[in-house]
């Protein structure tokens, strides 16, 4: 089929196969017990299927659609062997992400604006690999030829900040930052100013990861945005949120929690390499209709790759 022709250069290719091989051999091991015994695809072998997909961490909602899928293809078709399953697996689920709208899928790309640089805000709870996914963000950037500031906007954890300024050092990227306890829009604003000031392409804002009260995180990513506008009237142009592909479900209930309290506009899905739940992605990327712009399949700086729903099929069934 056309979904598989889009191909990352080998060692790319090579990383992502690696990095989603536990979530491979979690699924296929559960699918294969599904149908032991078993010639045609009836209904049992589909609320086995379903079982799988749910305990592989797809989601109950994108699991229903694809077993609906594979239950019109089975009526269709008369009869449906045990052994076509797989096929018709990766068929279904390429077909329901290429619904989706996943945008530049072949490079660290930067959209130019009249206003100025190209301003990410990114999003997420602490923990999911927030500032690690900037970091390799701005090597990634650099390395394409673009000119990169990072703003230290997360001021409630001293951590964070000096986190980003050794992803700023490693990666020979310019950082703003004040000190912890810091108001984040005036850490915000002074990024931007100076971003602008150096003719920036990209400016990536770390904000901070505290749900415990969403009103609060609402308030305060609006009062960031805001701010920000005072700059660069259109920013920012993409709010990117981290979700840790290892927790599973909880992934998707950040997700909820984070596109109910501002408008989230992409996703990044980190540490698929060291889990067997790499479904989530599936099930994210769907139930939420937010691209997936990234996906982290290893600890190097080069693994945060640009997420590619064909070859993410191709390797999860490969």
């Amino acid at each position: 089929m056309s979904f598989f022709k889009k191909i990352f250069n080998k060692e790319k290719k090579e990383t992502l196969d690696k990095g989603l091989e536990k979530t491979k051999s979690s699924f296929f091991d559960k699918l294969n017990k599904a149908v032991a015994g078993k010639s045609k695809v009836d209904d049992d072998v589909l609320d086995n299927l379903e079982e799988v997909l749910v305990s592989s961490d797809v989601g109950v909602t994108t699991t229903l659609k694809i077993i609906d899928r594979i239950e019109a293809r089975v009526a269709q078709d008369k009869y449906v062997g045990t052994s076509e399953l797989n096929a018709i697996l990766r068929e279904e689920i390429a077909g329901l992400l290429s619904e989706i709208d996943s945008g530049n899928e072949s490079q660290f790309t930067i959209p130019k604006h009249e206003t100025g640089p190209h301003v990410i805000m990114v999003v997420g709870v602490n923990g999911v690999g927030k500032t690690t996914t900037i970091g390799k963000l701005a090597h990634q950037f650099s390395k394409a030829g673009h000119k990169v500031v990072l703003g230290a906007a997360d001021t409630f954890r001293a951590a964070a900040i000096d986190q980003l300024q050794v992803w700023a050092d490693r990666t020979g990227v310019p950082i703003v930052k004040q000190e912890m306890g810091s108001d984040p829009a005036s850490v915000a604003f002074d990024t931007l100013e100076s971003g602008v000031n150096q003719n920036a392409d990209v400016i990536i804002i770390d904000t901070a990861g505290r749900l415990h009260n969403k009103i609060n995180l609402m308030n305060e990513l609006t009062k960031v945005k805001r701010v920000m506008q005072k700059v660069i009237p259109d920013a920012p142009h993409d709010v990117l949120l981290v979700l840790d592909g290892s927790t599973g479900q909880n992934a998707f209930e950040q997700a909820k929690q984070f596109t109910a309290a501002t408008e989230v506009t992409s996703l990044a899905v980190t540490k698929l390499d060291g889990t067997a739940k790499g479904g989530v992605v599936i099930g994210i990327s769907d139930q939420f209709q937010i691209p997936v712009k990234y996906i982290g399949v290893g600890e190097g700086i080069e693994d945060l790759q640009v997420f590619n729903k064909f070859e993410f099929v191709d390797s999860f069934f490969k």
